[in-house]
């Protein structure tokens, strides 16, 4: 997606939609559990499971796609570290799994407040390092909150003497959580979906106090001794992370790590989620995909 294109009827539709009612409505959430559930009735609006990827339960995931054949993809959902869950993430995660014909494990981590940074990390690394001691070769991948868990895995991974996951693949990462990106500002209005004075919020209550430069809570700061993994990424030039994804594909380039970056001129943030729903979502995610696929395979590798 080059973001050239005029956006089709659905994605307009979405983007009046997240615009009139979803922003405003996450603006004016009064407290946490408004917000968690106004997320989880507002999904199902837009979302649907793709046909033949039928979750399956297990202890602290669902594991949704194809049948295990030694590769898998760790999903990790967006939600601002506070809300979200794989509920509401699993049709993106299946729709994923279908396209890289790879299962994917979508992790329902500890959510801040409740349990702050390092938790979300933790259990990503937990959740990476049991996939590992099975053989399998795993990619790394999520939207939003996850994109940046996703990123942030690597270096975890790194710090533990386990290997690198096969790639990554992040959609509108959120990796910084300094927020002192030009487009937090300069994108306050052009963003249809996030609102921007909920930011310290969510920050205060992932952080607790602790250093937002840790680079485990925001990968932008992370300083990689080697090559990184190839990383796949996408952003909307109108969205409030915009800064994030172009600050997080700068430090993967800068450490020699390989990378497919996709902008849209005007798409909302972590667009892939409406996946069925709108064709310009249904092209990237095929896309990152095929990105993961040729990664599991081994091929191209770095």
């Amino acid at each position: 997606m080059t973001g050239d294109a005029r956006p089709s009827t659905r994605m307009r539709l979405i983007t009046a939609f997240l615009r009139h009612v979803n922003k405003p409505r996450v603006a004016r959430a009064k407290n946490l559990a408004a917000m968690r559930g106004w997320l989880e009735r507002a999904v199902p609006m837009l979302a649907a499971m793709p046909t033949g990827a039928t979750p399956r339960e297990v202890e602290g995931a669902l594991w949704v796609g194809p049948s295990e054949r030694g590769v898998a993809i760790l999903y990790l959902h967006g939600g601002g570290f506070v809300m979200g869950a794989p509920e509401t993430h699993r049709h993106l995660a299946a729709a994923l799994a279908l396209a890289a014909d790879a299962p994917a494990l979508v992790l329902r981590y500890r959510r801040a407040p409740e349990h702050p940074h390092p938790a979300q990390i933790d259990d990503a690394l937990a959740a990476y390092r049991g996939l590992v001691a099975r053989g399998l070769r795993v990619a790394a991948a999520g939207d939003s909150a996850g994109g940046g868990l996703a990123c942030a895995l690597t270096l975890a991974a790194r710090r533990e003497g386990l290997p690198d996951p096969a790639c990554v693949a992040a959609f509108s990462p959120w990796c910084d959580m300094t927020l002192t990106s030009p487009t937090l500002r300069a994108n306050m209005r052009s963003d249809a979906m996030l609102p921007a004075e909920r930011f310290a919020e969510v920050v205060a209550m992932r952080m607790a106090g602790g250093d937002p430069r840790d680079p485990l809570a925001s990968p932008v700061f992370a300083r990689f001794d080697a090559p990184p993994p190839p990383l796949f990424i996408t952003a909307s030039r109108a969205e409030l992370l915009a800064g994030d994804a172009a600050a997080m594909a700068e430090v993967w380039r800068a450490a020699g790590g390989r990378v497919t970056m996709r902008w849209s001129a005007d798409a909302p943030h972590a667009w892939p989620v409406f996946v069925g729903a709108a064709p310009e979502a249904d092209a990237t995610v095929a896309e990152a995909g095929a990105f993961i696929a040729s990664r599991l395979s081994g091929e191209n590798r770095p």
